[in-house]
């Protein structure tokens, strides 16, 4: 029977109801009515205010800063009309989390009376502190300006609490010097350098009317809900977000029950309050469904513009955490909460395209009849070959470290799966010769009441950390808790690199008199030959993968965020941000920097916890059996019965090193080495080690301990009382 404490928990967990949330509205009623969208602008602003605004957003013109006035008052109006009293520049620092500065919208006046004023220079400029938020080095303490820019791009909305309205703004994030000290500066001019480099190919190709390109974005969302009465009782969720100590429940995901099951009353009431919220503020909620892990679920969106969906992206963690608690639940979003059982990833699905030509990476039902579409696609496979590194750099984190490469996410080995069907194409390509693309054929159930319909002409490989899925690459190892800004900069950033080289090739061959489709196929020719190795189609997680991976093709296997950061400071790195104009030098180094501590950060809390727990709570609770037991043997003993004290001495053997490895682990946090290389080797090569021998003092333990005594709440618990 679980401990007083745990008993009660449990006990209250069983009486809860689902929380009741606001009536059915129609999605009509629902939809952006929290948003200042270009149609509230429109009846709110002149018409050629608002056709200025239009321009800027729609194709990328340079913002005419005379406007702001009236997008201010108009922005004003409406939010106050809601009940807004304060607003909001929201940025995004490089923590992943959001940040916010409100301010009211108050102006006292001399007779006593207070008025409502913004104006267009506060909405297009801000100033919070520079130095408080990482940086890198870019900013000392003592130089603290910084600034929050209008982001025009990315609408704004209103934010409800019980007590009131906020309007936030979408801003960037730079210093007084100019440096971006965020996620969204980065990713606009990533966006910026693709949209020049796919306006070049696609001129040369013999485009004439050319829309801006823009990347888009459609992150699958997963996540762990647990009840928040839980939480108290597990002092590493509390402050890690992950179970540092666990032993693995009877039942896991080994029937595969969970995974697209009946989702919970419970559940599915916490996930239509979370869908409300997010069709307010205009997010494209699309599916939800249990995942493949006890109390892991997801959500996704439909694809938007990778400015708004990284924004959008940030919001629903926002939203999935503050609703959770609404309904009596917190929600994980650590890669790996439960040891043994699946992580949590957000699968950033990744396309480029516009309004004149469509999406760039649709095949079409034929694509080798498709330039187009194999430039565009060779472009892609020769920057992830390239820089695959640097993409494994971009979702390293402590957290995700537990995650890839586990036998439930992609390896830690970048690689490109591109299915049967366009395999065999490029395939085609490097033996110099394009005829034919195969077709998925019809599927027929063998049932006359059932449908037919075509199937597609490839397969799915969940194993592939970049997929291709139809009509978009889906970067399959990104981390549940990370922001997409990240994959998504360096996304486009390898892109316009390749698009640019591309775009050389072929200049240089159509100068000499070659039509575009020789010269096209020559380029894809050498696109192949030269990072076709990038190409894999099998098995991912198998060991034969991994050993031809890094032996026979040259791809790098950086398992660790140790291993993986230092790829930022690489020369070719350095040359690929600053000649696409996304990140200086300095730049780039910043994020080096702050990542490799917030890495060391995270695994040295991790590491305080787990002696403070091991010491503090098991230990004690070890001692206590020990004296049950003893006492026990004893009466035993009196009463003439054969005594076995093998129980007695399993857990006075796994006491004893519980009390020996924590001593160690406590030392080793006591003194790290000098330097952020050394000191991130260190975690990944002395901590981390520690904590595991230290957690597998404390889950043997809690096989054996008196469940009446155990203090920290079981997986069984946690994952199946809900």
């Amino acid at each position: 029977m679980p401990s007083p404490q745990r008993f009660a928990v449990a006990q209250q967990i069983q009486q809860r109801q689902p929380v009741a949330t606001a009536p059915v509205q129609s999605l009509e009623e629902l939809w952006c009515s929290d948003v200042f969208t270009l149609a509230k602008m429109k009846a709110a602003m002149p018409k050629e205010i608002f056709k200025s605004v239009q321009r800027t957003i729609k194709d990328g013109s340079k913002l005419d800063v005379s406007v702001a006035n009236v997008v201010a008052q108009a922005m004003k109006e409406w939010a106050t009309a809601r009940g807004a009293l304060y607003y909001s520049h929201v940025f995004y620092p490089l923590t992943n989390s959001t940040a916010e500065k409100h301010d009211g919208f108050i102006s006292p006046q001399g007779d006593g009376s207070a008025i409502t004023e913004f104006t267009g220079k506060l909405l297009v400029q801000g100033e919070p502190d520079g130095s408080s938020f990482p940086n890198g080095g870019i900013r000392s303490t003592f130089e603290a300006r910084g600034y929050t820019a209008w982001d025009i791009t990315s609408p704004a909305y209103l934010m409800e609490t019980p007590n009131g309205v906020t309007l936030c703004i979408p801003t960037v994030f730079v210093s007084w010097t100019g440096e971006a000290l965020d996620k969204k500066t980065p990713l606009l001019r990533s966006n910026a350098a693709v949209n020049a480099e796919a306006q070049r190919l696609l001129g040369l190709l013999g485009e004439t009317d050319i829309a801006q390109v823009n990347s888009s974005c459609g992150a699958e969302q997963e996540y762990f809900l647990i009840d928040n009465a839980y939480l108290p009782l597990r002092p590493d969720l509390l402050l890690a977000g992950r179970t540092l100590f666990g032993k693995s429940s009877a039942k896991g995901q080994q029937f595969d029950d969970h995974y697209f099951g009946a989702i919970p009353e419970r559940v599915q009431v916490f996930m239509q309050d979370v869908e409300r919220q997010l069709y307010k503020l205009g997010i494209p909620a699309k599916t939800r469904h249990n995942e493949v892990a006890p109390s892991q679920f997801e959500i996704a969106p439909y694809f938007e513009a990778a400015n708004v969906a990284t924004d959008h992206q940030q919001l629903t963690m926002t939203v999935l955490r503050n609703t959770a608690k609404k309904h009596g639940m917190v929600c994980l979003l650590h890669e790996k909460p439960f040891a043994g059982i699946n992580g949590s990833g957000k699968h950033v699905n990744w396309s480029i395209g516009n309004a004149t030509q469509g999406n760039l990476l649709d095949p079409g039902n034929t694509p080798h009849e498709n330039l187009q579409f194999l430039l565009f696609c060779g472009a892609v496979i020769r920057g992830v070959h390239l820089y695959g590194p640097l993409l494994r750099a971009v979702i390293a984190t402590a957290s995700n470290d537990h995650r890839l490469g586990a036998n439930e996410a992609p390896p830690a080995i970048i690689s490109v799966y591109l299915g049967s069907q366009l395999e065999d194409v490029f395939n085609q390509i490097r033996e110099g010769r394009l005829s034919s693309s195969s077709i998925g054929g019809m599927m027929d159930f063998g049932v006359a009441t059932l449908p037919e319909f075509p199937k597609d002409a490839g397969d799915r490989n969940r194993t592939s950390p970049f997929a291709f899925t139809g009509n978009r690459f889906e970067f399959r190892a990104v981390g549940s808790g990370q922001s997409v800004a990240g994959p998504l900069v360096s996304l486009n950033t390898i892109l316009a690199d390749s698009l640019a080289w591309v775009s050389d090739q072929l200049e240089a061959k159509l100068s000499s008199g070659t039509s575009v489709e020789e010269a096209s196929l020559v380029v894809l020719k050498e696109v192949m030959e030269k990072h076709g190795n990038v190409v894999f189609g099998g098995d991912g997680y198998s060991d034969a993968w991994h050993r031809m991976a890094v032996e026979e093709r040259g791809l790098e296997n950086l398992r660790t965020t140790a291993d993986a950061l230092p790829v930022l400071q690489r020369a070719s790195t350095r040359e690929l941000f600053e000649h696409t104009g996304v990140l200086t030098p300095v730049e780039l180094e910043s994020r080096f920097e702050v990542y490799a501590e917030q890495y060391i950060l995270a695994i040295e809390v991790e590491a305080k916890l787990a002696v403070q727990i091991a010491r503090s709570q098991i230990y004690p609770a070890a001692m206590r059996y020990l004296g049950e037991l003893a006492g026990s043997l004893q009466l035993q003993t009196a009463m003439g019965l054969q005594v076995s004290p093998e129980t007695q001495n399993a857990v006075a053997s796994l006491s004893q090193t519980l009390m020996e490895v924590s001593g160690s682990l406590q030392t080793a946090i006591d003194q790290p080495p000098h330097g952020t290389e050394a000191h991130m080797r260190h975690c990944a090569e002395t901590l981390l080690p520690l904590m595991s021998d230290l957690r597998t003092a404390v889950d043997g333990l809690e096989a054996l301990v008196d469940d009446n005594l155990w203090p920290l709440p079981s997986y069984q618990e946690m994952l199946f009382l809900r």
